[in-house]
């Protein structure tokens, strides 16, 4: 099963970070959030990746095209005149990746048509290059086949930022409390499935994902949700890099679902 990741954003509400390369290669304990994403794939086999790049595109051809030494002890050997490599030891993954340039303004349904070619006839994982968690894939995929539908998404209750205030209709406060992670609404968090039927309602460049398909697939009753209660965060500021970070340096990062 093929795996496709946008990641040709312009990750404006991070540009501390993004004005150097695109989000989805912003390090977290030195390797890109990307990186991150892929090895939470491949501990379930999922290991042939469809990268959907735009924003300084170029950046995430040549980390992969460099990943092979960036892995691997290497000597490098210049005595009596020769130019030889020599690999001593390699630690890489059995990954296939496609890097394509789906253009620089091409919105997220766009994205995902222009690697139609890529994918075929079989039903795919979709999520978005900007976001760690430790989804149950298999459980997902199960869910997914179950229900037999167009498309699965993966929702998550995110929470609630504030204190809840609770008013009667003359506006006299009848109720206040903290915050509550069972407070909000469910998003999408990602983590997506997808029949190749979705391309049919996609019609290009200009259609934004998360409006007209999903509303259309949710209008026929085509859409189910999976719900995860485990870990996931996203990375659309500087301050929730810093958080993925932190979780990464004490060794306890939830998302981290691979042995070293």
């Amino acid at each position: 099963m093929k795996c496709v990741i946008l990641a040709g954003g312009l990750g404006t509400r991070i540009s501390e970070e993004s004005q150097f390369r695109p989000k989805p290669m912003i390090e977290i304990g030195g390797m890109p959030v990307l990186w991150h994403i892929m090895k939470n794939y491949s501990v379930y086999g999922i290991n042939e990746f469809i990268v959907c790049a735009g924003y300084k595109q170029h950046i995430i051809k040549e980390w992969f095209a460099n990943y092979f030494l960036y892995q691997s002890d290497v000597t490098f050997d210049y005595a009596d005149g020769k130019n030889k490599i020599i690999i001593n030891n390699k630690n890489i993954e059995s990954w296939k990746i496609s890097v394509v340039d789906t253009g620089l303004y091409t919105e997220t349904g766009g994205r995902i048509k222009r690697v139609r070619e890529y994918i075929g006839d079989e039903t795919f994982m979709l999520t978005y290059g900007d976001a760690v968690g430790d989804i149950d894939i298999n459980a997902l995929l199960k869910f997914h086949k179950i229900h037999g539908k167009t498309g699965t998404v993966t929702m998550y209750n995110y929470g609630q930022a504030k204190g809840v205030v609770e008013v009667d209709s003359s506006g006299v406060l009848k109720s206040f409390r903290e915050k509550s992670n069972y407070d909000g609404d469910l998003i999408n968090i990602g983590y997506m499935v997808f029949e190749p039927k979705l391309f049919d309602y996609i019609e290009g460049d200009a259609t934004v994902f998360e409006k007209e398909p999903i509303v259309n697939l949710v209008r026929e009753k085509e859409i189910v949700g999976y719900t995860h209660k485990g870990f996931w965060q996203c990375m659309d500021t500087l301050k929730e890099k810093q958080k993925l970070e932190m979780l990464w340096n004490s060794g306890e990062a939830p998302w981290k679902l691979w042995k070293n």
